[in-house]
């Protein structure tokens, strides 16, 4: 009778154990368990990862349709009102030597990323690091006189057959701009969430792409009209929605033409920069299309 007492004691100290640790095991599980956040993670990646490059072509034409109007020779341009030139389907900005500029300089960034990529480079890109023009009027001079210079026909026909590297190194901008925006943002949490609601929706890498190129990060303290910027960083700091699809498109168009509008009324007056603001509205109009 002992014996028989001890062993069913035994057996349900045994099974009192086992329900313990099974309890233990399920419960240490749902503690550690975050798929939520894996998947959030993970999703806002693809955004990235799975853009095509037919896609990132399309864009890229867009790009230069905005910048200059879909036509070739206009790759090589000199604004007028403007201390520098502008090349490319960005219309990148390369500054003369000992210029001093407030806006992002972005051409030299462009010829070291096609370097990496071992593209043979037209002449005047190759042995020039500073442009190598000293005023608007000596290019437009360069490039009407009866026989054209034959090395900006060279770096024109470069920049046009070359539109798919362009729109990389724009793309590649804009992968590394997040980071750049949270280092400064005095509310990260919301640059990060209207960055990828505007990214995970339908068309939504056009606008973001495009605006990096065409107003930069907004992370340069020298790209300030009194204080305030007109960056991407500025346009995501203003939106407040949650939806992404239209909605998320739509408010990102009124952003960025808020903070433009804005730039222009902190601007110094003499700068007549209001003359750009109709064109720079309807690059806007295109990000809700």
């Amino acid at each position: 009778m002992k014996k028989s007492k001890l062993l069913l004691a035994a057996i349900l100290i045994f099974c009192s154990l086992n329900s313990l640790s099974a309890n233990l095991s399920s419960s240490n599980s749902k503690k550690t368990s975050k798929p939520a956040q894996i998947s959030k993670t993970s999703e806002n990646k693809d955004v990235f990862r799975n853009i095509s490059k037919s896609e990132l072509d399309a864009i890229g034409e867009k790009i230069f349709k905005n910048e200059a109007g879909g036509i070739k020779k206009d790759l090589v341009y000199w604004n007028k009102g403007e201390n520098f030139p502008s090349l490319g389907i960005g219309h990148f900005i390369w500054y003369k030597q000992g210029e001093p500029g407030i806006f992002e300089e972005s051409f030299p960034q462009l010829v070291e990323f096609l370097k990496s990529k071992n593209v043979k480079l037209p002449k005047i890109m190759a042995e020039n690091k500073y442009s190598p023009w000293k005023s608007r009027e000596e290019l437009i001079n360069l490039q009407t006189k009866k026989i054209p210079d034959s090395d900006i026909e060279e770096l024109t026909n470069f920049l046009y057959d070359n539109k798919d590297l362009q729109v990389m190194f724009i793309f590649k901008r804009l992968e590394a701009s997040l980071e750049k925006m949270m280092a400064v943002s005095s509310n990260k949490e919301n640059v990060r969430k209207q960055f990828y609601r505007v990214a995970s929706s339908p068309n939504g890498l056009y606008p973001l792409i495009d605006y990096v190129n065409f107003k930069g990060e907004g992370t340069n303290p020298k790209e300030r009209y009194n204080g305030q910027g007109w960056g991407l960083l500025q346009v995501l700091e203003n939106m407040k929605g949650t939806e992404t699809g239209k909605s998320a498109l739509t408010e990102f168009s009124n952003s960025a033409k808020f903070v433009l509008q804005r730039r222009v009324n902190n601007s110094d007056p003499s700068k007549n920069e209001k003359k750009w603001l109709q064109g720079w509205f309807n690059r806007c109009n295109t990000y809700a299309e």
